[in-house]
């Protein structure tokens, strides 16, 4: 089993900045890529980034490119979104997930098998 904790959260001001982090615990050895999503109320869950298990490939959705950059830290076991010029629509509630069965980085939410429970960015106007 592999658990997720998100932490980083909060509520800003439109430009401030914020750096989630994700921890994983548990079979570590197992997970490749690790990823980003978030929904926001009456909205789908969408893909926000992803980095693949030795953090050397990355993707960022287009709405988030140039603000907000991934990345990992194998030896913390740890994955952050730093997330900058934050904007009201960056609202959401923000998941991390992990896969043991897929390589490279992937933008679907179905190939995760872990999920962290989530931290709630709210930026207001």
């Amino acid at each position: 089993q592999v658990q997720l904790i998100e932490s980083g959260g909060g509520l800003v001001q439109a430009g401030d900045s914020l750096r989630l982090s994700c921890a994983a615990s548990g079979r570590t050895r197992s997970i490749y890529p690790m990823s980003w999503f978030r929904q926001a109320p009456g909205k789908e869950r969408e893909f926000v980034a992803g980095v693949s298990r030795a953090g050397t490939i990355t993707s960022h959705a287009d709405s988030v490119k140039g603000r907000f950059t991934i990345s990992r830290d194998n030896a913390k076991n740890t994955m952050y979104l730093q997330m900058n010029s934050l904007k009201p629509e960056d609202t959401a509630g923000y998941y991390c997930a992990a896969s043991g069965r897929v390589g490279g980085v992937s933008t679907r939410s179905g190939d995760y098998e872990y999920w962290g429970q989530g931290t709630q960015v709210t930026v207001s106007s």
